[in-house]
């Protein structure tokens, strides 16, 4: 009697230790692979300030497209964003001026465009459009229709982007236009596909 005793304890404690091993494997194994799909697949972003309105919002959850940007690192090729997207990307000036981390802004011009703001419109021209056109033409956001600074034919350079908020009077948006300069490439997150939160706004990008 006494050894089946001791035999069940043996077996008890192997079986015990064993459900723990199992644990923190699967504990370990969701840390690893949330970490990895943040990196390379999607991550989530929680909306700070007014510089997006009236497309996006305080404390609006979206989230942000890695693939383009993976699959163009494996490529060994720059990620360009579309112009009109929407991005996010790390404030290249974050760690001089102690200012937040990651920007989410639009994109308005791409290397080698150069770009006028004036009277409440934006120009940009390329070789494409030698007369210049209007970058907000075809999209659908409810941008403010005031735009506040001037920008005097600023060519955008080699592997940069110039950025607007959508929230274009006044102060509001610190961007491309007022201090932020333009963005380099390898600073893009990617590109946000979707409103998930507040879920009565959910949307696609």
């Amino acid at each position: 009697y006494n050894s089946y005793v001791m035999t069940q304890i043996s077996i008890n404690r192997k079986n015990r230790a064993r459900d723990i091993a199992n644990i923190i494997f699967f504990v370990a194994s969701v840390i690893c692979g949330t970490l990895l799909i943040n990196a390379f697949v999607f991550c989530s972003y929680s909306i700070v300030g007014r510089s997006m309105e009236n497309t996006l919002f305080q404390n609006d959850r979206v989230i942000v497209n890695r693939l383009p940007v993976t699959w163009a690192q494996i490529k060994n090729t720059p990620y360009i964003p579309k112009r009109g997207e929407i991005i996010v990307f790390e404030n290249p000036q974050h760690a001089s001026r102690q200012q937040d981390r990651y920007l989410i802004k639009r994109v308005v011009g791409l290397p080698g465009d150069r770009v006028t703001i004036k009277n409440n419109k934006i120009t940009v021209v390329n070789k494409e459009h030698p007369d210049g056109f209007d970058p907000n033409k075809d999209l659908k956001d409810p941008m403010s229709t005031e735009i506040s600074g001037e920008v005097d034919n600023v060519e955008v350079q080699d592997s940069h982007l110039f950025v607007i908020g959508d929230h274009r009077e006044g102060s509001h948006s610190y961007d491309s236009r007022n201090g932020l300069g333009q963005v380099p490439f390898h600073t893009v997150v990617g590109p946000v596909s979707m409103r998930l939160f507040p879920l009565t706004n959910f949307r696609w990008f």
